[in-house]
């Protein structure tokens, strides 16, 4: 049992698991004593050895000043880098004096075609046939609506809609809405929200009920990918991608990750609450104190919080991130700012800093190719240093599978500012052998690039949930607790939508979900309650277009200890019941 380094005043912590830096200290003492001068030698030495191998010319864009922010975050013009010789898998080009775009994404590499000898055939087809199915469902919406409204005069017009709409989507349209239809023109807004929220509880309950993307709690991925992440070092892994929703697939498609095993809330701009993750960690470390669970607290590993920002390598001025104005330096400095901030916070509450590690990923909206800034072993990271796995993916696809997992791996330590732990490597080469199946999933299915570059969601989810979310570009997150503080958020979203859905005179589906805890008394009350207050207060925020008819809600709950799909609890588009006299 090792104790905690003390506070400056001098008082004593309580026992925790060694941290890295402990164990380093034991590790040294054990082996062989060394003088302060003889390790600061050594230090030298392993870090002018490693420099020496490192790429410098053509494999990173230059900034043209420091990047923003504080703590670890440093330019690459602070390093002096010797002339070297490139390693094999980077492409040879002569070195430029003129400063390169920090959105260089190597989007000029050409398309090659060819399926990575790492690629998983198999998953790609599962994963199509799924994406297929629900946004099929979701876009036969509006041909279905069509049809339905050309027989809005028919003598039979409410039997034939109905049998259209079950063919077609699989569900019955509301019959207190076509009723209506001989008195006044059918309300082909609520018709059309009615068949999002429909159709998205259709998606939700397949989803808890059938498991279809094999990974769920228990499942065979998921057990393997945990240990994974335990063999990794790592006890925990926490992801925080932008809200925006050619990121919702970020877990399952992009990285390839089961999605039970990896704790994911979206926020706008990747901008996670602070002070919620640092809550989350202290339940994390006191569940593996109390409970073993995943691993007992006298381990020594590490809790990963990640943050995935992302950028467009078409469009980069007007497709990037629209909570950093497109801007992808402000994208990554804001990240990773955040990181630290997360870090700091739990040094400066508990002294045990260096059991939280961070991670700083870039994902390309257009291809899907991710980017990683490889971290040292005290977690700092190179905001203008990236390694491209688009490039990697073609460098390597002419190898072995082995010879790629090596020729990563390789990359992936060459890359890190600093030495690296060993299940970081892993870690890293892992996700960017699982991105080179996106990569050809994204060549295979729209020959390189998506044909929607920009936004195309199909509805706003609100609140807290939405675990069955998975597919890219069918819902623009706002996780929030109340309004008024996720504002920001939600604004952003409804703006989007003014111009997917309002601009076309078709109104914006915003599905509230609030899950609870079944374990807790009273909680299942709670929840409702939350939604109907949220509800309230975006009726209150968007008055205008409530009262026009031009947004409607959904409100749902789910136990989160259960398998069991979402439950809906209310909606905008329930009848009206007569008042009572």
């Amino acid at each position: 049992m090792v104790r905690s380094k003390p506070l400056r005043g001098g008082r004593p912590q309580a026992p925790s698991a060694p941290t890295r830096r402990q164990l380093q200290q034991l590790a040294t003492t054990s082996d062989f004593v060394q003088t302060s001068s003889d390790v600061e030698s050594s230090t030298r030495k392993d870090a002018l050895d490693r420099r020496l191998a490192l790429t410098t010319e053509g494999k990173a864009a230059q900034l043209g000043g420091a990047p923003v922010g504080g703590g670890r975050i440093r330019s690459s013009k602070d390093v002096q880098r010797p002339a070297s010789t490139q390693p094999g898998w980077v492409r040879r080009e002569k070195a430029s004096t003129r400063a390169v775009p920090f959105n260089l994404s190597r989007s000029s590499l050409p398309i090659t075609h060819w399926r990575h000898p790492l690629t998983d055939a198999a998953a790609n087809a599962r994963l199509q046939a799924y994406e297929q199915e629900i946004k099929g469902r979701f876009d036969r919406i509006v041909p279905l609506l069509q049809q339905v409204s050309a027989l809005q005069h028919e003598t039979d017009f409410i039997p034939q809609a109905q049998r259209l709409c079950r063919a077609e989507l699989g569900f019955d349209l509301p019959d207190h809405i076509l009723q209506r239809a001989w008195v006044r023109p059918l309300d082909m807004r609520a018709l059309f929200a009615w068949c999002v929220f429909e159709s998205h509880r259709l998606f939700s309950d397949r989803f808890f009920q059938d498991d279809p993307l094999d990974a769920g709690t228990g499942s065979a991925a998921s057990r393997e990918f945990e240990q994974f992440l335990l063999d990794c070092g790592i006890h925990l892994l926490d992801l925080t991608p932008c809200a925006d929703g050619r990121l919702a697939h970020t877990v399952a498609y992009a990285l390839r990750i089961p999605f039970s095993a990896v704790r994911r809330r979206s926020h706008a701009g990747a901008m996670f609450d602070v002070e919620n993750t640092v809550n989350r960690w202290v339940k994390t470390e006191h569940r593996r104190y109390r409970e073993g669970s995943p691993n007992p607290s006298t381990e020594p590993t590490r809790y990963l919080k990640v943050v995935t920002y992302h950028f467009s390598s078409l469009d980069p001025s007007h497709q990037g991130c629209a909570a950093h104005g497109s801007n992808d330096e402000l994208a990554a400095a804001a990240g990773h700012q955040r990181l630290l901030d997360f870090r700091e916070s739990v040094e400066n509450s508990f002294c045990c800093g260096a059991s939280v590690d961070l991670l700083l990923i870039g994902l390309d909206t257009d291809t899907d190719a991710i980017r990683v800034h490889p971290p040292s072993r005290d977690s700092e990271m190179v905001l203008d240093r990236w390694l491209c796995a688009r490039e990697l993916h073609a460098a390597t696809v002419s190898m072995s599978a082995d010879q790629a997992m090596a020729q990563i791996a390789e990359a992936v330590e060459s890359s890190a500012p600093g030495p690296m732990d060993a299940g970081m490597v892993s870690f890293l080469t892992r996700l960017l052998a699982n991105n080179f199946s996106q990569i050809d999933y994204v060549q295979d299915l729209h020959g390189g690039t998506y044909p929607d570059a920009g936004h195309a969601e199909r509805f706003i989810g609100v609140g807290i949930g939405f675990k069955e979310v998975h597919l890219r570009n069918l819902t623009y997150f706002a996780h929030l607790d109340t309004v008024e503080e996720g504002a920001p958020d939600l604004d952003v979203g409804v703006k989007i939508f003014k111009g997917l859905n309002v601009s076309r005179d078709l109104p914006i589906p915003v599905v509230v979900r609030f899950d609870y805890s079944g374990r807790v008394p009273g909680a299942r009350e709670r929840a409702i309650a939350d939604c109907q207050r949220v509800n309230q207060a975006i009726a209150d925020r968007y008055a205008a277009l409530v009262d026009e008819g031009l947004l409607h809600t959904c409100l749902t709950i789910r136990d989160r200890n259960q398998t069991a799909p979402a439950e809906v609890v209310g909606s905008t588009l329930d009848p009206q019941l007569p008042e009572a006299h």
